[in-house]
């Protein structure tokens, strides 16, 4: 790797290297240009650290490089490799260059003992620092107990590559202890792979609780994760682990990009977090701070009298590979981890009255999807409640037309990974107390025809999460607000169910990050829709469905235009499904969706590339015919 030409005026002194300038610009180099380095097929990781000299820290900060095996200059090229330059220049500071022989393993690799321990045997209730794994996996570590940011649901924190592996799926079998401590997987059911992530925010997972309880303080140490923080050189820290128990580490490098193989079919991965080596202060007897098995054991910080704390420091994800005269051990950093898996530390007080409070959440992808306007003309006719234009609900928030008394809008959130099977039996289609009876469409159009009480947000979209937040939403989704006047035969038109089958086909089709899609949908008001016991029937509905896939937010927009021209003999003539671009909706509808969504509209951009799908629209034949 060559170095960067110095400006013409010279380069600052190493003195400039202050605190502020290592988390700001050499933390930004590091993930801008550390990619571009570990390329090289030598190079493991690049990370900021102390230099060493004889194997001692100098105290001089540096980007410190690992490589798989050091040589002299004229044996690289042989090699495949460059020469990593002595300096590096970062924002006109000259910044040295440390290279130090170290490759690093995903801890999920274990090896043959004659004998088990408490940490290895089922348990219940299950504790931090114990044996965990996918079905089909080897054996890694409980890292902690974390609770969902939203209906406060208690779930399991490992790695990826211990709940999820290379051929796993959200939804598979996770086990306590893990197939290589004891096989008999069927015994040692413990929950479902619920979440994961593998990138450069880190190498986690959650599995949920089902068949055990849980006990959140982490073995041998005695405190629970209450906090996170951020790991600074020289910090000292401590796990719990499956293979190696409790050790001692001090954090080594930070801002660290590290290169590992998972296996096929994922092959090379690059993971982001920082680098922990032995505390000098606590020798172990075979110098070993991690082993194989240690995957996803969290790390706590210490305070300055050496005792633990509740305050996490990182998740374990790998330890130097065999062969090396040093032993190290990297983490994810806690607050990516937590992020990329929509987690809390400390348990979440759940909403009271249905959650409504809480309601359709904009940040429920990780990527915000906010909820839509109304034009000043629709705006005019909302209802207000509290002083909100918005009315939440169990997993859903809606927007009410005081003239229609039908909603303009209704937008929900699915978790695919969560949902549950709940019996609609002994519920009731109800008013909603909170709103004046006046302005909600009951019973009275339903009697004596064929038009239906039809949901706007699916019920069975609405039954996940915990146990109390499934059964609320179940009864929440009945309130007349979330429902339309439909034909009776609505779900079953469009060749068998089409309309009421797309959130289901979006999970069949598309490979949906953490299976989880955000919808919106409503009614499409028009001024000559026909009139039926004072209620004018919407002749057409729409739905946006919104996704995240390979990182990316993606939109679908939908039309259902039902026609009733014969409104008083209640004869259904057509259903016709077609799918549109969210520009074509917004005229449609009156409504204005955020700039985020209509940019993610992959069939705009469809139709703009192919122009004659846009010249002849025709309507949606099967499921197949959507275009993703």
């Amino acid at each position: 790797m060559s170095a960067e030409t110095k400006p013409p005026s010279g380069p600052k002194t190493r003195s400039a290297i202050t605190p502020e300038f290592i988390e700001e610009n050499l933390k930004n180099f590091i993930r801008s240009e550390g990619r571009r380095y570990l390329q090289d097929p030598n190079i493991t990781s690049v990370g900021i650290g102390y230099k060493k000299k004889d194997g001692e820290d100098t105290g001089e900060i540096a980007i410190q490089f690992t490589v798989g095996r050091k040589a002299a200059p004229e044996a690289l090229a042989a090699m495949g490799t460059e020469l990593i330059p002595a300096v590096i220049m970062v924002d006109g500071v000259e910044v040295p260059t440390d290279v130090i022989q170290r490759r690093f393993e995903p801890d999920f690799k274990v090896v043959a003992e004659t004998a088990s321990n408490p940490r290895k045997i089922r348990r219940d209730p299950v504790v931090p620092g114990i044996s965990v794994s996918h079905v089909a996996g080897s054996a890694g570590t409980i890292g902690c107990i974390v609770y969902d940011q939203q209906d406060g649901t208690p779930y399991v924190l490992s790695n990826w590559h211990v709940l999820h592996g290379p051929t796993g799926a959200i939804g598979d079998t996770i086990v306590q202890p893990g197939p290589y401590d004891d096989n008999r997987v069927q015994y040692n059911r413990l929950g479902k792979l619920v979440r994961s992530y593998l990138g450069v925010a880190g190498d986690c997972a959650l599995a949920s609780l089902e068949d055990r309880g849980f006990d959140p303080t982490v073995l041998e140490l005695g405190v629970r994760v209450e906090k996170l923080g951020e790991a600074e050189l020289g910090d000292k820290v401590v796990k719990s682990g499956r293979t190696t128990a409790v050790t001692h580490g001090m954090v080594t490098r930070i801002h660290t990009l590290t290169k590992l193989n998972y296996g096929p079919p994922v092959g090379e991965q690059t993971v982001g977090g920082f680098e922990i080596g032995l505390d000098p202060d606590y020798p172990i007897d075979q110098g070993e701070v991690s082993m194989g098995g240690d995957s996803g054991s969290v790390w706590l910080f210490k305070d300055a009298h050496g005792q633990v704390t509740t305050v996490m420091a990182g998740l374990h994800f790998a330890g130097e590979g065999p062969g090396n005269p040093d032993e190290y051990a990297v983490a994810a950093y806690p607050a990516s981890v937590f992020e990329k898996l929509a987690v809390v530390p400390k348990p979440v007080t759940v909403l009271q009255a249905g959650g409504r409070d809480q309601g359709f959440a904009p940040d429920f992808l990780r990527q915000r999807v906010d909820l839509p306007r109304l034009s000043a003309g629709l705006a005019a006719e909302v209802h207000r409640l509290d002083g909100s234009d918005v009315i939440h609900y169990t997993h859903f928030s809606l927007a009410l037309s005081c003239t229609r008394r039908l909603a303009f809008w209704v937008a929900w959130n699915i978790d695919g990974s969560s949902l549950r099977k709940l019996s609609r039996k002994g519920l009731k289609f109800v008013f909603d107390p909170r709103i004046p009876a006046a302005l909600q469409v009951g019973d009275t159009v339903y009697a004596d025809n064929r038009l239906d009480r039809g949901h706007i947000a699916r019920r069975a979209d609405l039954l996940w999460g915990s146990e109390a937040a499934a059964r609320q939403a179940n009864k929440d989704s009945f309130f007349f607000t979330n429902i339309t006047p439909q034909m009776d035969n609505f779900n079953q038109s469009s060749l068998g169910g089409l309309w009421g089958r797309l959130e289901d086909a979006v999970f069949a089709e598309v490979d949906v990050e953490d299976v989880r899609v955000s919808v919106i949908g409503g009614p499409v008001f028009h001024d000559d829709d026909r009139e039926f016991r004072g209620v004018k029937i919407p002749r057409e509905f729409y739905k946006l469905l919104a996704y995240v896939e390979n990182g990316q937010l993606q939109a679908r927009a939908f039309l259902l235009t039902q026609s009733l021209d014969q409104l008083e003999l209640l004869d259904l003539k057509e259903f016709k499904v077609y799918q549109v671009t969210l520009a074509e909706l917004e005229q449609r509808s009156g409504l204005i969706f955020p700039e985020a969504l209509k940019t993610a509209d992959g069939f705009a951009a469809h139709l703009a590339a192919v122009p004659e799908a846009a010249a002849v629209r025709e309507p949606l034949t099967s499921l197949e015919s959507i275009v993703w």
